[in-house]
């Protein structure tokens, strides 16, 4: 199973009507970790009139919140939460901290404004897959080494690093459903002659179906 979070910390900021908004999102892995970064974020803007949050956590997505921070219920909170529904994310929290400038935007007004904040924040954060790999040591004598390296490139696996000893060690991720396939092809190519060490599994990212490590 994969899903779509993003790779790191992004911000923005814009003008209505004399208030400031400024859209934060971050990668979260926990609720511990989304809390955490609004706290953050309300210190790092003590001055501000509204820390504006949502979040969705898990690969099921099943723990969500928002807060509307002092804002009439449902202009804040509630359409912050919509947009990362509506981008399919996980494993987010994105915080919109509002200045008030002295002109009120009426519910309307800040719907729009909240919305359109973390719109544009995700908008420019890099939007991740994230997967499962399997990790693997491979144990290889040099005369099948080229052999094994072009069919590793040519199919897709990463390999993070290679050590060149009485035999060849290359430690390398492909991914979970293409696990039984590729030790079935590095059997048949080396006639048995290979050791195959499982390592763990791994969630990781991948941007446009690359690995990104």
């Amino acid at each position: 199973m994969s899903y779509n979070s993003i790779l790191k910390k992004e911000i923005i900021e814009t003008e209505i009507k004399k208030s400031r908004f400024i859209g934060y999102s971050c990668p979260v892995e926990t609720e511990e970790e989304a809390l955490k970064f609004v706290e953050y974020i309300k210190s790092e803007n003590p001055q501000a009139r509204h820390n504006c949050f949502a979040y969705i956590i898990g690969e099921k997505k099943l723990t969500q919140r928002y807060s509307d921070d002092g804002e009439p219920s449902g202009t804040a909170g509630i359409p912050i939460l919509d947009i990362i529904k509506k981008k399919d994310i996980t494993d987010i929290c994105i915080v919109v901290t509002r200045y008030f400038g002295g002109i009120l935007l009426g519910a309307g007004g800040l719907i729009r404004a909240y919305s359109n904040a973390a719109n544009d924040v995700v908008n420019k954060s890099i939007i991740v897959e994230k997967k499962y790999f399997s990790s693997f040591t491979l144990k290889i004598d040099y005369n099948s080494y080229g052999r094994i390296l072009n069919y590793l490139e040519e199919n897709g696996v990463y390999i993070k690093n290679k050590q060149y000893e009485e035999d060849v060690s290359l430690n390398v991720f492909i991914e979970e459903e293409k696990e039984e396939n590729l030790r079935k092809n590095l059997l048949d190519l080396t006639s048995g002659n290979i050791q195959i060490l499982f390592n763990k599994k791994n969630l990781m990212n991948t941007i446009n179906g690359q690995l990104y490590i």
